[in-house]
């Protein structure tokens, strides 16, 4: 599942339920087959020999990121972790430590789940179409989405923001325990947002806030009605091609294109593989992606500093108008309902922490993040795989605070 680092976890659901959530972050349409072998080899673009480690000895800069990484690995006891950090664009290091399985060393260019990355696309994509004046933000979705409940009171950007009141599946207690009976079964989105709507709404639509996945099931499959296009190729029309995101694709199955950064978790108990277990969970068909640490750093740059929006458009995904919403009542506790505020809220698709914009995926033994300072033009990207005595949390958002605390100390990229 996609983890949002907003939503605090019990240590017993964050073993058996990690999910960008923040959503990452998050899952609806016709399945088709898996990905072509032409593109399973992941050379395009950025990707194969292209994404390689920074040539030359470290120094300067380079050298304290690459030490803040090594001291990182070892304190969190972590199998791989693979990190790129950029500066107005320009690359300050790229490194891979650790091995993706015994005897195999980890490197930049291998492929992990990037979960709720996905949902920092979907909601640039969305940002583009109100652009294009195909639709409006706050059009609701009844015509799009007739099943769902108070679909003439929920509109788009309450989908994008989280602030419809729909229950999230990914913390239910019954899919946790279908979730890890057994991970390699394939969900469909009628079988997610059937465990929201066995609950009452948290609120009324646009009254609060709380984390939900199911937004972004219905969500892909409203944009989906709107264009007509499968969800997959609309990102990469409007989002992951523009940027030569080529190494960023939707798998429709659990494979993961090579070469690939093996996974391990104990959330199970036992300390096991997790690579390829099934993430049809973590959202709609077409949205669940991979990629590999040179695109979630280029992903962490046009994201973050809203390359391809409008500047109106931008200040609606840094704040469609959460500041301010949240905060625990009678009919939702403060721990669901979280307070949003201008120094740590969510926008659309995205987190925004001290002025970092952020996605943070972490299940099923991977952990990423993705993390951008605009106001030093500064991207932080890095990922991570466990051993069987790593902490539980995003151990990737861990190694990443710690880089930004070095880079720029005004700025905390506090996010738990």
């Amino acid at each position: 599942m996609t983890h949002t680092p907003l939503t605090p976890r019990t240590r017993r659901r964050a073993r058996s339920r990690r999910a960008l959530l923040c959503a990452a972050l998050l899952a609806l349409t016709v399945q088709t087959s898996a990905v072509a072998p032409a593109l399973a080899d992941g050379h395009g673009g950025r990707g194969g020999s292209d994404c390689v480690r920074t040539q030359g000895r470290p120094d300067g800069t380079a050298r304290r990121v690459l030490d803040i990484t090594r001291k990182a690995k070892t304190d969190l006891r972590l199998n791989a972790v693979q990190v790129r950090v950029t500066l107005d664009g320009r690359e300050v290091l790229t490194d891979a430590l650790g091995q993706s399985m015994t005897g195999v060393p980890a490197e930049p260019d291998m492929h992990f789940r990037a979960g709720s990355v996905a949902f920092a696309h979907i909601a640039t994509t969305l940002l583009k179409l109100v652009e294009e004046q195909r639709v409006r933000l706050d059009d609701t979705v009844e015509r799009w989405l007739p099943d769902l409940p108070k679909a003439d009171r929920i509109t788009l950007r309450m989908l994008a923001s989280n602030t419809t009141g729909l229950h999230d599946y990914v913390t239910d207690p019954a899919f946790g325990k279908e979730l890890t009976a057994n991970p390699f079964r394939a969900w469909t989105p009628r079988e997610l947002v059937a465990f929201p709507l066995r609950h009452s709404f948290w609120y009324e639509p646009g009254k609060s806030w709380s984390y939900s996945h199911a937004n972004y099931v219905y969500l892909i499959r409203a944009l989906e009605k709107i264009t007509g296009v499968r969800i997959d190729r609309l990102v990469r029309e409007k989002v992951t091609g523009p940027l030569e995101l080529r190494d960023t694709q939707n798998n429709f199955t659990p494979e993961i294109p090579r070469p690939v950064l093996h996974a391990f978790t104990s959330d199970r108990g036992l300390y096991e593989e997790s690579t390829f277990w099934n993430p049809s969970w973590t959202t709609a068909p077409g949205a669940v992606i991979t990629t590999h640490i040179c695109d979630l750093a280029r992903s962490a740059e046009a994201i973050g500093s809203g390359e391809l929006l409008s500047p109106r458009s931008y200040r609606t995904l840094i704040n469609p108008g959460t500041v301010g919403l949240g905060g625990g009542t009678r009919t939702c506790p403060a721990s669901i309902c979280l307070k949003q505020t201008e120094a740590k809220h969510f926008g659309l698709g995205v987190i925004v922490v001290n002025n970092w914009v952020v996605q943070n995926p972490s299940f099923s033994g991977y952990a990423a993040i993705q993390a951008y300072l605009p106001s030093k033009r500064l991207a932080i990207a890095v990922s991570s795989t466990k051993t069987a005595d790593t902490p539980d949390g995003n151990t990737a958002e861990v190694v990443a605070t710690r880089i930004a605390a070095a880079l720029a100390p005004g700025d905390p990229l506090a996010i738990s």
